[in-house]
């Protein structure tokens, strides 16, 4: 059991809730029942499995420690003052794992066959890590095949990201492309309808007919899709507004219209005047 909090395993722990560290190991810290189970379910690589004897304390808790055992899992026992030294929870929960991370190649994502639906979002420039965990919580929600990163986003890795993700940092594969790799994926595609967003479009979200194969583009708050993005769409998108804002949050944006997919793919046709 390791006892100082200046242990050099302890260090490194610490050390991944930064980009560089994260980038260099490629490796990224996990902590409490909720995202050390998904991850477990989600059959993701765990390296390693940290616990605090004393502060886990839970059934469940044990369940994931057996279940560590019997997959030859490393276990790294720490006291509980060592323990909340590298936890972010105000009460930890004596649990935390050490994952490697899981970035997908632009090749992984294919179309699925024409009687399937297959929606792909881009997200531009998102720099809030818990806005973009919380949009991969709603592509999880909403049946999203794949999440692409494009230019000037944030690290789906980042602490705040995992944690607003609430899990579904394991179940949505996502993959990051330059404006040069995602033009050479989009070349590729065939019956496919790709869609941007803009407070300017005329087209409202709502009476829109969502094709069973699309590519959803979001940009930020701040400056919207870029004209690059804008360029290649189908078709504009608004989400209408009343108030006196101009803006949603993105993350809010963008699980809106990805439920008014998921709604009409379900078949719940909206009635209009």
């Amino acid at each position: 059991m390791i006892t100082s909090s200046s242990n050099p395993q302890i260090k490194f722990l610490r050390s991944l809730y930064l980009p560089k560290y994260r980038n260099e190991s490629g490796m990224f810290l996990i902590e409490g029942l909720k995202l050390v189970g998904q991850a477990f379910d989600s059959k993701a690589n765990i390296n390693q499995l940290i616990i605090s004897p004393e502060l886990l304390i839970s059934d469940y808790g044990q369940s994931l420690v057996d279940r560590a055992k019997k997959a030859s899992i490393d276990i790294l026992e720490l006291s509980a003052s060592v323990f909340t030294s590298i936890a972010r929870k105000e009460k930890p929960q004596g649990i935390a794992a050490l994952v490697k991370q899981n970035w997908h190649d632009s090749s992984h994502f294919v179309i699925h066959k024409k009687d399937t639906k297959t929606i792909w979002l881009g997200i531009e420039a998102i720099q809030n890590p818990g806005n973009l965990g919380t949009i991969l919580r709603s592509c999880d929600a909403t049946g999203v095949s794949g999440l692409f990163l494009l230019p000037n986003s944030t690290d789906p890795y980042d602490p705040a990201a995992v944690k607003a993700s609430m899990g579904a940092i394991f179940t949505v594969p996502f993959c990051k492309l330059d404006y040069a790799q995602f033009h050479s994926f989009i070349k590729g595609l065939n019956g496919f309808t790709i869609l941007g967003t803009s407070d300017k479009a005329s087209q409202n979200a709502f009476s829109f007919f969502y094709p069973n194969n699309l590519f959803l583009l979001m940009g930020s708050e701040r400056e919207g899709l870029s004209k690059e993005l804008i360029d290649v769409c189908n078709e504009m998108l608004r989400i209408p507004m009343v108030g006196e804002c101009d803006s949603l949050n993105l993350s809010v944006a963008t699980g809106i219209i990805l439920y008014e997919i998921f709604n009409q793919h379900s078949g719940l046709i909206r009635k209009y005047d």
